[in-house]
């Protein structure tokens, strides 16, 4: 689709989502919101893409919610179809690793978007924060799920009840940045990493592991190991996991043939 507020391309299996209003630092905006969500969409059933960068035209990541409205901002979407969500889906309900590239100020749903993402690319200097409390509104887009799962209660509960303000070496130190860099190298590394998984990691093998992620930390152990057993099954079903070991004797890139649109397995219950 053409997008307004976003750019969206795909080179060497690695799709690049950059929010894309620099006149307001890249505020969020609803039509940005729904653009995601068709982009997302789209790399999940895109077998061709096997990872995703989610990242800000510079300076800024993300300013948080376009406050344009003013004193209208929250009260203007108080409707009975209104969801907190931000994006449908939310990055952790796609089935590629995706990859939060904050080059920037991340403020507000800017940061809880990140914190939708797998993993998290921070700059050290830039400032981050889920501000709402001090806007007369909570944490949005899953936060109040994402960040204790992230950083432990604790840490959720010093970023949401305080709505102040951390650098990204706080960020890293509390668990929420998985690394933090220079704020010219953060892209960069993102891009690093998510090539490395495109080439070298099984993309269904991955697929899986992302669901059991995120899904694990409300399961039993027994339950886990239920779930970890079938889905070994699964996978011992199909090549990749001869091609894996082949391709590591034979010191060669692998070749996988597995694909997450048609060998996603019935997910098991437990």
């Amino acid at each position: 689709m053409d997008y307004q507020d976003i750019r969206f391309e795909v080179n060497d299996a690695v799709a690049v989502i950059t929010m894309h209003r620099p006149d307001v630092r890249n505020a969020f905006s609803g039509q940005m919101g729904k653009e995601l969500g068709e982009a997302y969409r789209a790399c999940d059933g895109d077998d061709d893409i096997r990872a995703v960068v989610l990242t800000g035209t510079p300076p800024a990541f993300c300013s948080g919610a376009d406050l344009s409205r003013g004193a209208g901002t929250f009260a203007a979407d108080a409707t009975e179809s209104f969801s907190a969500a931000g994006v449908d889906p939310p990055a952790f309900r796609i089935r590629k690793p995706v990859i939060a590239a904050v080059n920037g100020h991340a403020i507000g749903i800017g940061l809880t978007l990140a914190l939708q993402c797998d993993l998290r690319i921070f700059a050290a200097d830039a400032k981050y924060g889920i501000v709402q409390v001090r806007r007369g509104m909570i944490g949005d887009a899953y936060s109040h799920w994402t960040l204790p799962r992230i950083a432990g209660l604790a840490n959720a509960a010093d970023i949401l009840l305080t709505g102040r303000m951390i650098d990204g070496r706080e960020a890293q130190a509390m668990g929420i940045a998985s690394r933090c860099v220079d704020a010219d190298e953060v892209l960069s590394l993102a891009m690093e990493i998510a090539r490395d998984i495109a080439v070298n990691a099984a993309p269904l093998s991955v697929a899986i592991s992302k669901r059991l992620l995120w899904e694990a930390v409300d399961s039993t152990p027994e339950q886990v190991e239920r779930l970890e057993a079938a889905l070994h099954l699964h996978l011992f079903e199909g090549p990749d996991v001869r091609e894996g070991p082949a391709a590591f004797l034979e010191q060669r890139p692998p070749k996988w043939q597995q694909r997450v649109s048609t060998d996603w397995p019935e997910w098991p219950e437990v």
